[in-house]
């Protein structure tokens, strides 16, 4: 070894003072790239945080397209001197993914596989593909990449390198030799220095290194400086770096050593774009088990379980899991995954193991062995065994919802990132787990635990206080003796989420002063400038810097319609909720967000637009407040669908949001005529049922039809609905309901679209609700909740609207009277929004509390009615505000007792959405490629036999529109079968 080896400075570089042309660098990209360009303010907005605790001002964005967009960028930021973030799905958890520095965004355009080989079990990839698209793209060949972490719907793979991700099956990959992380499951990759060096890194032998050495150029630099770094550090290296599965804290000096062939691929993994821009990937492949199962054992303490992993890893899992019953006390009290916490074992902590193999047989086997090991023990776990695949399903629904049942929790301080992934050797996490739940009662913090437990990775969101200073120096002090305490256990700071800007300041503890040193001549070899990601990991900006509610954290407190009573009160408490999990950002599954899966653009993600609002609220980049038009503009492609409300783990509820905001945008301006021909809906459908036959005349003939479309903003592709020749209402009171009177009573609410436009689902409705034994009667008023005011912002005609119902139905209200909806818009509107309006008034809890859906009633409030039989096949398509608000089980117990043969779509939203869909220009545009996702190409492919069910009347209007099938309410099938009941 040399007796001296660092040419370096001993003292660390800091992140270098910005004196950067925007103005000219701007200009040049737009000039010079392919991609989008964006240093505009909503932009910076955007983009100014991640999932962590931290906020920092980018300098701008770059949305590449191409390889070479992505080199030019780089050229043109060394030239100016500008530092650079690169980005994937933006969810670290450590401040990696915020920085002062243009940020280089992959996951829009830049996220192709470039070549699959399954022989050799490769595909090499670009960055900003999502991890769950990669293993699509191989799975018919048996194959999976192993990492997968619970944000596997929505995470990129260069977010993974970056962060050098694990995730439950990465035992599996460590079993099948590849090793947990993601750095032992690459193969090569082609890399970017800031100076614009671009070379492929792998493997090297000693033989070619020397030829590399000495070939001369800045390659041949970096090649003799990093061979000379390791061999100055090669017994630190050996001994200061924990080997165990989940050593993820500091830079990959092992993987420079001799017997690792000197394996730059692997040293850049978990490098967190510090070092240099990944272009592409090579990944290794593992088998995937073809069938799998899952045992759940029930301890009575969490680190109980924990004692029992090493014998557990015996059997061989693909994975381990872990999690306490503060986690499961959690959910409940946010009503999350309530009804599959209830198949788990009894117990206080719960290990899942889950095994794998290539059918039934073989996995019930391992499954067996296990089970009859625990039963002959003493003080045995409580087991449970699963051969529902819908039952494991749910049980890692459960598991995979930790981060969002830990934050947010109702009569809870909120909590935050900050010590959330520890890892030890997976032998003492039992001990581990016990003595860190010591170290949290001392602080007294009592975060939930969860988490990786086969790899001796540990999980949870601490209720750190970050607002005050006294709070902030209890969270430094707990933080390094939680360092310590992991260091004792021969374990890793972070064992999945990396260091970033958290935990930079305690890797000495972990590492000590000379390993240190080697982090930062790593760096300085690779970015000698110090522009790559500057502050994270190495030289961090500090701790308790750059916080995004720190102790100088003063919003603007805005007077609102909204009384946010899940958020003190508070909208911007509101703007806070979004943890930036990125959930939203899924592409192919649930509900949320609608917009984002066809742009694919942050800005109409659920996470980006609560993202500006909380920039609007802080005012230092997105100004003018209420007024502001990046705001405007985000929330515009907003479908109000209500699916983040039910999908986002921390519910946040955008559509709320968006109807609040503009309700202050459009104060004292005029707002868009589609607002005053859908928003006053109610008023104009009135009117129009004065002589629906005219109406419907001029809406169908050429020169009228543009006409009234253009008038009203509508799609010129778009049908205007036909208004009934006879209402609803009106054709009830002209029929009656005789012979009903001495039962009892239901409120069949007649809403806007199905009074006036399809009044044979209100029809089918009132036949329903008389079979089952109930006086059907209506408001005798005409009266209308509003529903479509709420996407325009008109708060104060919808909230003029529910006091006129609550007024009109007092009597009824205070008696106890249900309420049936068959529009689940209307309904959700009393069981959300009538309650968030008009604040501490009991009737209307009492409206909310007796208004149901129809399945919903017929569960509840007619037990002895027996369903009638209909056996034949249906497709679902739910509801979005059906989904989010009232979910669907009700619905699916009802077509149960049917005995229908159904499968309900995982559609996400129609399209229509209201009004949303039937508006010109982008709007349109958004809401058929929304409906193409899955509705409508499954209806088209769909037997003419097969029976169509959407209660929603927009859902209904797409699917009409776009396919020329018919969609039935629920009501009406049910009246259906009734019928055929009757005439068999």
């Amino acid at each position: 070894m040399k007796e001296n080896y660092s040419s370096f400075d001993t003292t660390f570089a800091t992140p270098s003072a910005l004196d950067v042309d925007l103005e000219e660098l701007e200009q040049e990209l737009k000039k010079e790239i392919e991609g989008e360009v964006r240093f505009d303010e909503g932009s910076k907005g955007l983009y100014s945080t991640d999932s962590s605790n931290y906020r920092q001002i980018p300098l701008g964005v770059v949305i590449p397209k191409t390889e070479a967009d992505v080199i030019k960028t780089v050229e043109l930021c060394h030239k100016y001197k500008a530092p650079i973030l690169s980005r994937g799905g933006g969810t670290s958890l450590a401040g990696q993914c915020c920085n002062v520095a243009v940020v280089i965004d992959m996951s829009k355009y830049y996220n192709q596989v470039l070549h699959f080989d399954p022989q050799a079990k490769l595909v090499k990839v670009q960055p900003g593909i999502v991890l769950d698209e990669v293993n699509d793209h191989v799975k018919d060949e048996g194959l999976i990449f192993g990492p997968d972490p619970a944000t596997h719907s929505h995470c990129t793979i260069g977010g993974m390198l970056g962060n050098n991700s694990c995730g439950v099956h990465s035992v599996m990959a460590e079993f099948a030799g590849n090793g947990a992380r993601v750095e032992d499951n690459i193969e090569s990759l082609t890399i970017l220095t800031y100076d614009g060096l671009r070379m492929e890194v792998g493997p090297v032998s000693g033989e070619r290194l020397e030829e590399i050495i000495t070939e001369g150029g800045r390659k041949s630099e970096i090649y003799r400086q990093l061979k000379d770094l390791r061999d100055f550090y090669t017994d630190k290296i050996k001994t200061k770096f924990p080997d165990i599965p989940r050593r993820v804290s500091g830079y990959n000096l092992p993987e420079l050593l001799p017997e690792k062939e000197f394996n730059l691929a692997r040293a850049l993994v978990g490098s967190e774009g510090t070092c240099a821009i990944i272009l592409d990937a090579t990944l290794k492949l593992i088998p995937s088990p073809e069938k799998h199962t899952l045992v759940v054992l029930g301890f009575d303490s969490i680190h109980e379980a924990g004692e029992h992993v090493p014998e557990i890893m015996k059997y061989k899992p693909i994975g381990l899991e872990g999690m306490d019953d503060m986690l499961i006390s959690f959910m409940k009290r946010k009503n999350l995954h309530v009804e599959d916490i209830e198949h788990l074992p009894e117990g206080k902590g719960w290990l899942l193991v889950e095994f794998g193999g290539k059918d039934e047989d073989d996995v019930w086997k391992q499954a067996n062995k296990l089970i009859e090991n625990f039963k002959k023990k003493d003080n045995a776990p409580n087991i449970k065994s699963f051969e529902s695949k819908k039952k494991e399903a749910l049980i890692w629904e459960v598991r995979e919802s930790g981060l969002g049942a830990t934050a947010w929790v109702p009569g809870e301080p909120s909590s935050v990132p900050g010590w959330e992934d520890s890892a030890v050797p997976p032998e003492k996490i039992g001990g581990y787990l016990k003595a860190l739940r010591d170290l949290f009662a001392k602080y007294d913090y009592h975060p939930a635990l969860y988490g990786h437990f086969g790899q001796g990775c540990v999980h949870c969101r601490v209720e750190f206080d970050l607002l005050n200073e006294e709070g902030l120096e209890k969270y430094k002090k707990f933080s390094r003796e939680a360092a310590h305490l992991v260091v004792k256990f021969g374990g890793s700071l972070s064992g999945e989420h990396g260091d970033g800007q958290s935990r930079a300041d305690l890797l000495e503890i972990m590492y000590g002063k000379e390993i240190m040193q080697a982090f930062h001549d790593f760096k300085q070899i690779w970015d000698p400038e110090w522009k790559m990601n500057p502050g994270k990991i190495i030289n961090g900006y500090g701790q308790t810097a750059n916080l995004r509610a720190g102790n100088d954290y003063n919003p603007k407190e805005p007077e609102t319609h909204f009384s946010y009573p899940e958020d003190n009160g508070s909208f911007s408490h509101a703007t806070l909720r979004c943890v930036g999990v990125g959930q939203c950002r899924r592409h192919n599954s649930g509900i949320m967000c609608p917009s984002y899966m066809v742009t694919r653009e942050e800005k109409h993600s659920t996470r980006g637009r609560a993202r500006l609002l909380h920039e609007m609220l802080e005012g230092d980049v997105v100004k003018n407040g209420w007024k502001n038009e990046a705001v405007k503009e985000a929330l515009d492609l907003c479908l109000a669908c209500k699916g983040c409300k039910g999908d986002c783990p921390v519910s946040v509820d955008m559509a709320t949001y968006k109807a609040e905001f503009l309700s202050h945008y459009y104060k004292g301006k005029i707002r868009p005529r589609t607002a005053y021909a859908f928003g006053l809906i109610y008023w104009w459908a009135r009117l129009a049922s004065l002589a629906p036959q005219i109406v419907n005349w001029a809406s169908k003939t050429p020169i009228l039809s543009d006409i009234i479309k253009f008038a009203g903003g509508i799609a010129p592709k778009r049908d205007i609905p036909r208004f009934a020749k006879k209402h609803f209402r009106k054709w009830f009171n002209d029929t009656g309901s005789a012979g009903q009177s001495n039962k009892p009573k239901v409120i069949l609410w007649p809403d806007t679209f199905n009074n006036f436009l399809l009044p044979d689902t209100l029809k089918a409705g009132k036949n329903v609700l008389e079979a089952a034994g109930f006086q059907v009667i209506l408001p005798q008023q005409m009266l209308c909740c509003g529903r479509p005011l709420y996407d325009y912002g008109m708060l104060d005609k919808a909230k003029k609207l529910l006091k006129e119902i609550l007024q009109n139905l007092r009597h009824e209200i205070q008696a106890g009277v249900p309420v049936v909806g068959m529009e689940p818009s209307c309904v959700a509107v009393f069981r959300d929004e009538l309650c968030n309006l008009i604040p501490h008034n009991h009737d209307a809890q009492r409206l909310k509390s007796q208004t149901f859906t129809l399945a919903e009633f017929l569960l509840t409030h007619a037990m002895d009615f027996e369903l009638p039989k209909l056996k034949k096949k249906a497709i679902i398509h739910r509801h979005c505000h059906h989904q989010a608000i009232m979910h669907f089980e009700e619905e699916k117990q009802v077509l149960n007792q049917m005995e229908l043969d159904y499968e309900i779509l995982d559609s996400g939203c129609c399209g229509m959405a209201g009004s949303f869909g039937y508006e010109k220009g982008e709007r349109y545009d958004v809401s058929i490629k929304a409906g193409e996702r899955v509705l409508l190409p499954r209806i088209r492919e769909a037997d003419n036999d097969t029976i169509i069910i959407a209660d929603g009347f927009s859902c209904r209007e797409q699917i009409k529109q776009c396919t020329s099938r018919k969609a039935w309410h629920l009501a009406e099938v049910i009246d259906m079968a009734l019928k055929e009941t009757v005439a068999v």
